[in-house]
């Protein structure tokens, strides 16, 4: 049962990703379809940025309140149909309502399917929530790769979106039957909170894990539309080399991610964070300092490989602390990290513009040695009652090697 219930969130990762790539890959196509300018379609955009945070913001009660499964399921289930919708939008307002929709079921997803991954890791007993978003990474590129093909081959986008998104609609149908059933869904039991923690120093110490998942998306965003502007433009180096930043910055993040259980229940949270966000940081330090185009794309590298595991530990954590409020704690770290993902690109090209995108790209590096610094908050607090419910994030010496 429990392997079914793991299968069905790496499956509902898996669609999540395939929707996002499919989506970004046909941007270029839908600009030109509706005859928008860049500051059209950065309005229109603004739909999926708006949805998903506002989503997020609400799904945490729900989550709490009913069980991760009864929320997840029925929007896995949208989440095909609304793909759809962009590609039959009349003009701006459409794309962008369209838009809109599209984010909210994105951000209701990501909560639940990270909170049911949560509860699915506490009955296994040690660390399985990196898996799950190197699924995530794998379908973003099966998704980009997909749309990439249907553009090469002449399709339209409506071709597009309708074959993933049926094919993400019986996945989802699939998943629906594997899914964790509720009486297993432990994200509704009682709270377990730590000796001593108050709700303010809950809701603090919530606030702060949000915080390191915005310095981390931080990067990640930043790593999407600078990594290649700078090796092209400040390092003097063709587009091919630009290109190959934030592939290596991409695979590196994806290898480390199947990686990460393991290392997590050898090395437990707190060390591997501050392992990684150290590697994160002087990684892209080093390569800023040598400012040549070989040591950029292993500086990029480095940087993925360091922020690979980070994410994963943060939404552990969040969840695992109190299982009665494990929903809104998960809305409000991913609601700060979305916020970091979506700022980070806008911060460093307006500091660059004041001290050249080279120091600019030292903030993401700063920021994970902050979160390398911080990472004693992830540290796992332990609860007298020993049931699956109130059992901490697993731990290197509670954990069963995977």
């Amino acid at each position: 049962m429990l392997l079914r219930a793991r299968v069905a969130v790496y499956g509902l990762f898996l669609i999540s990703g395939v929707a996002l790539g499919t989506w970004t890959s046909r941007i270029p196509a839908i600009k030109s379809d509706l005859h928008l300018s860049e500051g059209e379609l950065s309005l229109a955009l603004l739909g999926i940025a708006a949805g998903a945070i506002a989503g997020m913001q609400a799904v945490g009660r729900l989550v709490d309140r009913y069980g991760s499964r009864r929320v997840m399921i029925p929007v896995a289930l949208l989440q095909g149909p609304v793909l759809v919708l962009p590609a039959f939008a009349p003009g701006l307002i459409g794309l962008a309502a369209a838009l809109l929709a599209f984010g909210v079921v994105h951000g209701v997803l990501d909560v639940s399917m990270n909170a049911n991954a949560v509860i699915v890791e506490r009955h296994y007993r040690r660390p399985i929530m990196s898996s799950f978003h190197a699924v995530f990474s794998v379908g973003g590129f099966l998704g980009a790769s997909t749309g990439g093909l249907f553009a090469h081959a002449g399709a339209g986008v409506a071709a597009t979106f309708a074959t993933v998104g049926a094919l993400i609609l019986v996945v989802s149908v699939v998943c629906a039957r594997m899914a964790l059933p509720d009486e297993l869904d432990l994200s509704r039991a009682p709270a377990q909170q730590a000796p001593g923690k108050t709700g303010n120093a809950m809701a603090g110490w919530v606030l702060f894990l949000g915080v390191l998942a915005f310095c981390c998306l931080v990067g990640e965003g930043s790593m999407a539309d600078w990594s290649s502007v700078y090796l092209v433009e400040d390092l003097l180096s063709d587009e091919s080399v630009g290109a190959a930043g934030y592939a290596a910055f991409s695979i590196m993040m994806t290898i480390g991610r199947f990686a990460g259980d393991r290392l997590a229940a050898w090395l437990g949270p707190v060390v591997l964070v501050r392992c990684c966000g150290a590697l994160a940081g002087t990684g892209l330090l080093a390569a800023l300092l040598i400012g040549h185009p070989v040591a950029g794309i292993a500086g990029f590298g480095l940087f993925g490989a360091g922020l690979s595991c980070i994410i994963p530990q943060v939404f552990s954590a969040a969840g695992h602390r109190d299982p009665a409020t494990s929903g809104r704690a998960l809305a409000r770290v991913a609601s700060l990290g979305y916020a970091g993902l979506l700022a980070g690109p806008v911060l460093i090209g307006g500091l660059a513009e004041f001290t050249g995108l080279p120091f600019a790209l030292g903030v993401p590096a700063v920021m994970a040695l902050f979160v390398a610094l911080a990472a004693g908050a992830l540290r796992p607090v332990a609860t007298a009652d020993p049931s699956p419910a109130a059992a901490p994030a697993p731990t290197p010496q509670s954990a069963e090697r995977p």
